[in-house]
């Protein structure tokens, strides 16, 4: 166990208590799924190699999809990356006419990240490196900033919206001169896509167009060449609770989002973009079901299905399709003793349980709620941390005792909402 601050336990605890994933101290719990992690490492790479990629996070509720998500994009930070991330809601979807797409697009930016602000909200940080890069060079070669400007950004000018951004880029470096922070804050406001309309955008910045619905995956690519261009290795787009398009009423916005996503995985597998990553979480019913998921798209269906001759426990991690695979017994073993490590800052004379309640707790699981405890954790992770929370709280208090009482409940999948068309038809 590495050395863990008591700030970094308590958020820790705090967050695992309540069944959801922590956002510090990742390394000090993760197991298994060492494969899996390879997999999307070797994308990772692909991506800062000028590359692309593109995943499907695939797995039950309470599987873990969310810790790995967040794993994979602390290991993209590590590898000089900026990540963006958000969850898919109902006002935030990646194919919208009312202001959704470019919600999901401005809450993706907002938690940008990079290794030196792992936490969000680094946008600033990034324009900001760009703006005295191009001046430290100006000055070193004796040339005029806007020069150098210009030249950084003349490969965006080639892209679609790739005028303006660069304005709007070259106005952040007038206002870093003159000292005018009304000025950057427009700027930032407009890479954020936070202006609600053209005219509003044209009053404070030198465009003529603003981030909206139909710019938002035009607007990644130009996010990830600016990033390059700014001296990061590429972007990794992380969006998570993809079961939200599949939970849509209307048909026709499903298969507009559905469309919109078969676009992006088409660029990655035909190499049209590059140093630009998207990994997406979502359930098997969002993948498999032939009337609302994914495959209900023949095009996608057809380009995700999985590889045949990965049978009887034969895997492929090289498709776009990873799908999580079960925790073993022994990985959640191991997974309840670093959170037993945790709880104790790390020393292993304040551990509040023996290692004979472990396996006694798994065992009590495994009678109460069969396999599903170690396929879907979440629920037995949430039970044990609450026990240790009230043995840490009630000093004397036998551990034997309390286990008998702790009934963590099996997860169960959110019921899908009824669309447009007959789910059920009785005579």
């Amino acid at each position: 166990m590495n050395a863990i601050r008591r700030k970094d336990r308590d958020l820790i605890v705090q967050a695992l208590s309540a069944g959801v994933v922590p956002r510090v101290g990742l390394r000090h719990i993760q197991v298994g799924r060492s494969r899996e992690v390879e997999a999307l490492v070797r994308d990772i790479d692909r991506i800062a190699d000028a590359g692309s990629a593109m995943r499907f996070v695939i797995g039950e509720y309470g599987a873990g999809k969310t810790f790995f998500l967040n794993l994979v994009r602390l290991i993209a930070l590590e590898r000089k990356l900026v990540t963006v991330h958000a969850d898919l809601a109902p006002d935030r979807r990646i194919h919208a006419t009312g202001g959704q797409a470019r919600g999901l697009y401005a809450e993706a930016v907002r938690n940008m990240a990079t290794r030196t602000r792992p936490e969000g909200g680094a946008l600033p940080s990034v324009v900001e490196r760009f703006v005295t890069d191009c001046v430290r060079e100006a000055e070193d070669a004796g040339s005029p900033v806007e020069r150098v400007i210009d030249r950084r950004l003349a490969p965006l000018l080639d892209m679609l919206g790739g005028h303006d951004f660069a304005c709007v880029l070259k106005a952040y470096w007038r206002a870093h001169e003159d000292g005018d922070d009304a000025l950057k804050a427009a700027a930032l406001r407009w890479l954020r896509a936070e202006f609600p309309t053209k005219t509003e955008a044209r009053q404070a910045l030198p465009v003529r167009s603003i981030i909206d619905d139909v710019d938002v995956y035009d607007t990644f690519k130009l996010l990830s060449g600016f990033v390059r261009i700014a001296g990061y290795a590429g972007l990794l787009v992380v969006f998570d609770e993809l079961v939200n398009l599949y939970k849509l009423q209307s048909a026709q916005a499903r298969n507009q989002n559905y469309e919109q996503i078969l676009r992006m995985l088409n660029d990655v597998l035909q190499g049209n973009v590059e140093g630009l990553g998207f990994v997406l979480g979502g359930t098997p019913d969002f993948l498999l079901d032939s009337r609302r998921g994914l495959y209900s798209y023949q095009a996608l269906q057809s380009r995700l299905a999985e590889n045949s001759f990965a049978t009887e426990g034969r895997i492929d991690m090289t498709g776009p399709v990873l799908r999580l695979q079960s925790l073993s017994p022994e990985d959640l073993l191991v997974l309840l003793s670093n959170i037993r490590s945790v709880f104790a800052i790390g020393d292993p004379a304040a551990q509040l349980v023996p290692d004979e309640a472990l396996t006694a707790f798994m065992e009590h699981c495994n009678r109460r709620i069969g396999e599903a405890y170690f396929r879907t954790p979440r629920n037995t992770i949430k039970a044990f941390v609450q026990l240790l929370a009230v043995l840490e709280q009630n000093p004397g208090t036998d551990w034997r005792g309390l286990i008998g009482g702790v009934t963590p409940e099996p997860e169960e999948a959110e019921e899908a909402d009824a669309d447009d068309e007959l789910v059920d038809l009785r005579l």
